[in-house]
């Protein structure tokens, strides 16, 4: 009997970027999950980079993808996959199918192609490859013709909307479609190269692993507290945990700490006369500052009820409408809120930016007038979107303040601005030298990723114990963190990448 199956790593092993993991459910047949891009100076291991995103691996046991999350770098290979020929099923949960195909469509218009033909087939081939599935709920994978089968399960991981951390588990294909519950479909969802959602993928043979042999791989996990979203499902089994290690070093500030810091630097920066410009990523980051700063205004007294928000990204802003539309997903304080009539993303004091020619203005008037407001844009790091022009616009005025609240990496503009600003240096954009006099400020806090504390309990939350854990997607300074603190409260089995 086969002791584990093979998985093989095509990016965030070592790393933090371009997730991408091969589990081999049998000896010639696999599921990869995620397929993500590689950000800064992170390659594969044959060489793929953020410059250069083609598959560099064989798809040729490859059956099946599995999502855990719509972040680009867990996503951002898709089309490069589909280009590589893969025309296999996508599986995910529903909340993870709405928000895809905006996240592609964007990665394509920025790597790719602005063709709208050519995007427009692009999307449509992918929504007729998703198979989206609820959470909790066990879901038959693949089956072999000796009456092995494997299911899957996707359960909430708390990191942003329809994030999810994956359980495979090997067993006799009579009882994974008997937990699935027979023919029972998924609306809306048709033939998938020759895959439909009630049936499981069909291989040549899968490892005779145990009965009920569970790999677990989480994905992305999140903070608990974590505005809109329900904290992380306790992990209740694994036999092989492929652990992320983002922040395995370091704790993060509590969420009640980090709102109190929030409204403090927002009230000194208002102080100053000008706007507030919070660089922020389209997904997650921009939905929690929403959030805790509508209740802001309606919390406090002063200028707060009178603060104009302006959202300017016109991607943040779609996801944005997604994330009310998926409400039934928020957690029970952000229900609380709506069912006593606030709206937590779409306030009165919160206006969107749509047009390019409404931006420019927007940032016009802005520059002449130092009228006190706060502006949320992308992108989180400073490298491109509508933020730039803000930030182009408005550095040189020391009635301006810069709020970064996501990391910078080593090499962005958002990183040279945190570094030289606080001593009136400059940061180049557009090739544009910028000299710095606006204030600028970094609250800590709020990382969508779990930190070590909250990795350690989740680990050791399952029973039996975890049979061996392997930490992946996370520096090797935050491996060897995490894999000390964890061997101290248990005596666990680990494999991390050197």
């Amino acid at each position: 009997m086969t002791a584990q199956p093979q998985v093989k790593h095509h990016g965030a092993f070592a790393g933090v970027t371009g997730s991408c993991h091969e589990l081999f459910l049998g000896p010639a047949d696999s599921v990869l999950i995620d397929c993500g891009l590689f950000q800064g100076a992170e390659i594969s291991g044959t060489g793929a980079t953020s410059a250069s995103s083609e598959i560099d691996f064989s798809l040729a046991s490859v059956r099946g993808l599995v999502i855990t999350h719509t972040h680009i770098d867990h996503v951002g290979r898709i089309p490069y996959l589909l280009m590589a020929g893969f025309n296999g099923p996508i599986f995910c949960t529903s909340a993870t199918a709405h928000l895809l195909p905006l996240v592609i469509e964007d990665a394509l218009k920025i790597g790719l192609t602005r063709d709208r033909d050519l995007i427009a087939g692009v999307l449509s081939r992918l929504r007729r490859m998703l198979i989206p599935f609820d959470y909790d709920e066990w879901q038959p994978l693949a089956c072999d013709n000796s009456g092995r089968a494997v299911r899957v399960r996707f359960r909430q991981a708390g990191h942003i909307l329809g994030s999810a951390y994956v359980e495979f588990e090997w067993g006799d294909a009579g009882g994974a479609l008997r937990a699935f519950g027979g023919d029972r479909g998924v609306a809306g969802v048709g033939a998938v190269g020759g895959v439909r959602a009630d049936q499981p993928l069909k291989v040549a043979s899968l490892y005779p692993l145990a009965e009920g042999y569970r790999v677990v791989f989480s994905g992305d996990l999140g903070c608990r507290n974590t505005p809109l979203l329900p904290d992380p499902q306790p992990l209740e089994r694994a036999d092989l945990l492929f652990l992320e290690s983002t922040y395995g070093d370091r704790l993060h500030e509590s969420r009640q700490d980090r709102s109190v810091r929030l409204k403090t630097v927002i009230e000194r920066c208002v102080s100053d006369g000008g706007a507030v410009l919070i660089p922020a990523f389209s997904i997650g980051r921009t939905q929690e500052l929403l959030y805790e700063i509508e209740d802001l205004i309606a919390s406090n007294a002063g200028f707060w009820p009178t603060i104009t928000v302006i959202l300017d990204s016109p991607m943040a802003a779609e996801f944005t409408a997604l994330y009310q539309q998926l409400a039934h997903l928020w957690d029970q304080e952000a229900l609380q809120r709506r069912a006593a009539g606030r709206n937590p993303l779409d306030f009165s004091r919160l206006h969107t930016v749509a047009s390019h020619a409404d931006h420019e203005h927007i940032v016009n008037f802005l520059r002449t007038s130092g009228e006190p407001c706060i502006v949320i844009a992308a992108s989180g790091m400073c490298a491109g979107g509508r933020m730039v022009n803000y930030l182009k616009a408005l550095l040189p005025d020391p009635r301006t303040d810069v709020l970064f609240v996501g990391y910078q990496a080593s090499g962005t503009p958002g990183r040279a601005i945190q570094e030289y600003g606080p001593n009136g240096g400059y940061v180049e954009l557009d090739d544009e030298r910028i000299t710095i006099r606006a204030g600028i400020h970094t609250l800590g806090g709020y990382s969508a990723h779990a930190d070590q504390a909250e990795l350690i309990d989740f680990v050791l939350a399952a029973s039996p114990p975890v049979g061996e854990v392997r930490l992946i997607h996370g520096d090797s300074s935050a491996r060897r963190a995490l894999a000390t603190k964890l061997q101290e409260r248990a005596a666990l089995t680990f494999h991390s990448p050197t």
